[in-house]
């Protein structure tokens, strides 16, 4: 094993007999670890809430299988597909929300302020107003739509390459012409389906079950995988389009395919859960703000977003009493106001 000092930051190298060698810096390893532990934990306190509470320690003996039957029943069938599926929603959004950042070089970049959530809620209300979809069908209107937002994004963002400035102001406008197709399909809609539509757009784990989680479980597997094995070329990217160039970074093909992952993560996350907004923004930069290492912090940061929607669907469903809020009702608050604090910062020091 070899160190070395870099301003400041320890970054060691784990060498195989092979030759194979592995760098990776203490701090952020020691954070994913610490943030892998607390969605596990904020996983069991959730599983043990509800109108039948658990102990954590039941919970973990029910998942062991040595529960009553009526905790099987509770934490198997109930509740376990619910906080599985707030899982991969909150690391699919914030893996999504990482690879924007990195990409578009702006702390704004994210997917839910660039467009590519308004284009999967536009999918999806577009099923339900016009054609009256089945569940199913409105989550496959949700990836369709995120989907072809992401390729017109990218194309009218193209000019000998994609760069973040313009993908940022592209996906802006975006965002505003979609916001206004949602609010012209809500109006068009019947009560029924217009009532539908808006419980839809709040974003919610409320009801989610297996039938949710299987096909998110599929596009994760092989998505995530895919991302964290091209976070070396994204870390390249962060330097400049000719400094990777120079470091042998195939750029527009590591662009192309980073960005079409994450708007498929992004795309399948808002399809399971509806468009729970700010935890791709938030994630990736509290990921950052924790290891303090350069770079995209990919684990970090899908991590990071997984225990946030964690603790936020806790919170919404147990901070108010009886009444219980959609979880896209939390994270829109406290990431609109982390969303202003981050634009204060930003002006003070001088980017916007």
């Amino acid at each position: 094993m070899t160190a070395r000092t870099v301003t400041a930051r320890t970054v060691k190298a784990l060498r195989t007999p092979g030759g194979l060698s592995v760098r990776y810096e203490p701090r952020a390893a020691v954070v994913v670890l610490l943030l892998a532990v607390v969605t596990l934990a904020a996983g069991v306190v959730l599983i043990g809430s509800g109108d039948f509470p658990i102990a954590p320690g039941d919970v973990v003996a029910t998942l062991l299988g040595n529960g009553t039957m009526a905790q099987e029943f509770i934490v198997q069938d109930l509740r376990l597909p619910r906080v599985l599926v707030a899982v991969l929603v909150g690391a699919s959004l914030g893996l999504g929300g990482a690879v924007f950042q990195s990409v578009s070089r702006n702390p704004l970049g994210s997917p839910d302020i660039i467009g590519f959530g308004q284009g999967a809620t536009v999918g999806a209300l577009t099923v339900i107003v016009l054609f009256g979809g089945s569940a199913t069908a409105v989550a496959g209107g949700a990836v369709v739509g995120g989907v072809v937002t992401g390729v017109l994004i990218y194309l009218l963002a193209w000019k000998r390459g994609v760069h973040g400035f313009r993908l940022v102001l592209i996906g802006i406008g975006a965002a505003a012409v979609l916001t206004a197709v949602i609010h012209y399909l809500i109006t068009k809609a019947n009560l029924i389906d217009a009532t539908r539509a808006v419980l839809w757009m709040t974003g919610t784990l409320d009801g989610r079950d297996w039938a949710q989680f299987w096909p998110l479980l599929a596009v994760c597997a092989l998505l995530v995988p895919l991302v964290l094995g091209y976070g070396r070329p994204l870390r390249m990217l962060e330097m400049g389009d000719d400094a990777a160039y120079a470091l042998g970074v195939k750029v527009e093909k590591t662009r192309l395919v980073l960005m079409g992952s994450a708007v498929l993560l992004v795309s399948v996350a808002t399809a399971a859960a509806g468009p729970i907004t700010f935890v791709a923004l938030s994630a990736p930069q509290l990921a950052r703000r924790l290891t303090r290492a350069p770079g995209p912090n990919l684990a970090a940061s899908a991590l990071m977003g997984a225990a946030l929607l964690l603790v936020a669907d806790w919170t919404a469903t147990n901070a108010f009493g009886e009444r219980e809020l959609p979880v896209g009702v939390v994270t829109g608050v406290v990431g609109g106001v982390y969303l202003l604090w981050l634009l204060v910062t930003e002006r003070k020091a001088g980017r916007i």
